[in-house]
């Protein structure tokens, strides 16, 4: 209704102006003998219909005025000049007659006329919007990347509710879109036009409207909309999306994830439901990172039983209440222990009966394991043969391990004790019915004791930011790729793999860092970034499978299962009396274990 309107005003408007114009000029060069004849009438009814038609076929009535510029001057001359001379054309072929001078009068009165009423509305539609913000100038002028479905309801949305957001135009690549107008807010260009757009219409806020723009185009589009304002925002997921499950509420400020370049994940549900839906699941450090996280992808498949253990009061508090908000069916059940703890570990395990245990439990963080040797080997070790034991004599059919990056070819404590815990696992599967596995993969980006909230506190105190090494590289992925990818691996799981994440290209600290100054709305100039060289048992790359684990079969596009035969046996006899050794003597004891395990390279 209001384009039907739109159009009739304009066309009304046009009529008014072209015959007003011939008026004019007729009665301008015959000011004392203008007589409407034939050929004055022939001529303005040529005129007029070949300038509608002219104007229908060049898109003029389909351009929004109140953001005119150049172009659309340019265009509405063409449509003018043509109009003209096709008058010309008829009045010669017709009448055998030019009446040259009325015509080129006319031009130049339709183009004042016709230019100037357009430019009239823009400015005073601009002038209009100039108050507008001045009386409410807590509103965000709002540009909006993409104008496919996503965008026209977030526009919606914004303009019937109450917000700080006030979308005053859109960008996107789709050029059958130029020029129209969306509820109201008009498509101007591509996203190559973003610095124009963002200076021509006083832009201080973009939301990027496009769900299924991943990976390193969803990277760059941030960070070329970053360079402009500091209030960039983005739709949570694409699942959103496919779901309808589109509010502005939910869009939400660009965080370092979206920069990273990951591409999203997809899973092969069917495999992962066999292997979980309806069955008892048990998460091992279940109210950590990467255990929380396991837990809410877990129970989106619908298991009868979810068991999370873990031996933080506090984090089990956490996500049993947020899984218990869920509308799946499964039940939630709770242990608060320490995997330490062997005799309830094993009650615990045979008492709930298992089908699958993904064990997530563990210390992680490498420079304060150096100076906990202990707690290292005493978790990651003792605690990982508890629950791998407890699993074989339950029963469970499957066991998976979470390893990390840094038990290839390890140099610190942390590393060591990881990669004793796969051997661990490899051993059992020698000697049980229960099919273990491991998962190795490397960094995720905002778990605990991870590099980037230690960033971002220090960016919020003023920096500096500090960085071991301007060289030192990490593998980085999101908290939920990794878990999604945990479980399915796990689906895969025959027995005795070390599954391998793919973890894309290492990722440069010191860029990690400079990016996070950048979305934190500061540059280097602002925040600082100091070196304070690399801490013990770090290593400036990590590595993410031994040399002679060249066996392996790629079970998914972003997992590969590596086989080898390398196992280690009797752990709690070379560790023997570990309780009685310093610090010191305790780590020279792992390096000892560590050497013998890779001069044998099968078992010890």
């Amino acid at each position: 209704m209001e384009y039907k309107f739109r159009l009739v005003s304009l066309i009304l408007i046009d009529s008014i102006i072209v015959l007003f114009s011939i008026y004019l000029s007729h009665v301008f060069l015959n000011p004392f003998n203008a007589q409407i004849n034939a050929f004055v009438v022939a001529s303005s009814i040529i005129l007029l219909v070949t300038h509608h038609l002219l104007s229908y076929i060049f898109h003029l009535y389909k351009r929004v005025w109140k953001y005119a510029n150049i172009d659309e001057i340019i265009g509405l001359c063409k449509v003018i000049t043509t109009s003209v001379a096709l008058t010309a054309l008829f009045q010669i072929f017709v009448f055998r007659d030019l009446y040259e001078r009325a015509l080129f009068l006319t031009w130049i009165l339709h183009i004042v006329l016709l230019c100037g009423v357009r430019l009239f509305w823009r400015y005073w539609q601009l002038l209009k919007e100039q108050r507008e913000v001045e009386s409410t100038s807590v509103k965000r002028r709002a540009l909006i990347l993409g104008a496919g479905n996503t965008g026209r309801s977030i526009v919606n949305q914004l303009q019937a509710e109450s917000t700080i957001l006030n979308p005053i135009v859109f960008l996107d690549d789709n050029p059958n879109l130029k020029n129209l107008e969306l509820n109201g807010v008009p498509v101007v260009g591509g996203l190559e036009e973003i610095e124009s757009v963002v200076e021509h219409y006083r832009i201080n806020h973009i939301i990027i409207a496009m769900p299924s723009l991943k990976g390193e185009k969803l990277g760059n589009l941030i960070t070329t909309a970053k360079k402009y304002t500091n209030n960039v925002q983005i739709l949570p997921s694409y699942l959103d999306f496919a779901t309808g499950n589109i509010q502005y509420t939910k869009i939400r400020d660009v965080s370092i994830e979206d920069l990273l370049g990951r591409e999203p994940v997809v899973l092969n549900n069917e495999s992962i439901s066999l292997k979980i839906k309806g069955k008892k699941i048990l998460v091992t450090g279940a109210g950590g990172s990467i255990g929380s996280e396991l837990c809410r992808q877990i129970i989106k498949f619908e298991p009868h039983e979810l068991i999370l253990l873990d031996h933080s009061e506090y984090n089990i508090y956490k996500i049993t209440s947020e899984l218990s908000k869920n509308l799946y069916e499964t039940k939630i059940i709770t242990e608060v222990m320490s995997i330490e703890n062997r005799e309830r570990i094993m009650i615990t395990i045979k008492k709930h009966k298992p089908d699958v245990v993904f064990h997530a439990a563990a210390y992680k963080h490498v420079p304060l394991m150096e100076e906990n040797v202990y707690s290292a080997v005493s978790t990651n070790i003792f605690g990982t043969k508890n629950v791998a034991d407890a699993a074989d004599e339950a029963n469970v059919s499957n066991f998976v391990l979470i390893s990390t990056d840094k038990a290839v070819n390890p140099t610190n404590v942390m590393g060591m004790t990881k990669r004793i815990a796969e051997l661990i696992i490899n051993e059992k599967n020698n000697v049980s019915n229960t099919k273990y596995s491991s998962v190795r993969f490397g960094n995720v980006l905002g778990s605990s004791g991870s590099v980037v909230p230690l960033f971002k506190e220090q960016i919020s105190r003023g920096g500096p930011v500090t960085v071991t090494h301007p060289e030192m590289t990490r593998y980085f992925m999101t908290i939920p790729e990794a878990a999604q990818l945990v479980i399915q691996a796990a689906s895969f799981s025959d027995g005795g793999e070390t599954f391998v994440l793919d973890m894309g290209e290492p990722v440069k600290i010191t860029d990690l860092a400079k990016q996070l100054i950048k979305l934190s709305g500061f540059d280097e100039k602002d925040i600082e970034i100091e070196f304070t060289g690399i801490r013990d048992g770090e290593k400036l790359y990590e590595e993410l499978c031994y040399e002679y684990e060249d066996t392996y079969r790629i079970v998914h596009p972003k997992i590969n299962a590596f086989y080898n035969e390398q196992y280690i046996a009797d752990i709690n006899v070379k560790l023997e009396g570990y309780l009685e050794l310093n610090s010191a003597k305790l780590a020279v004891l792992l390096n000892v274990i560590m050497s013998n395990l890779e001069s044998n390279k099968l078992k010890i």
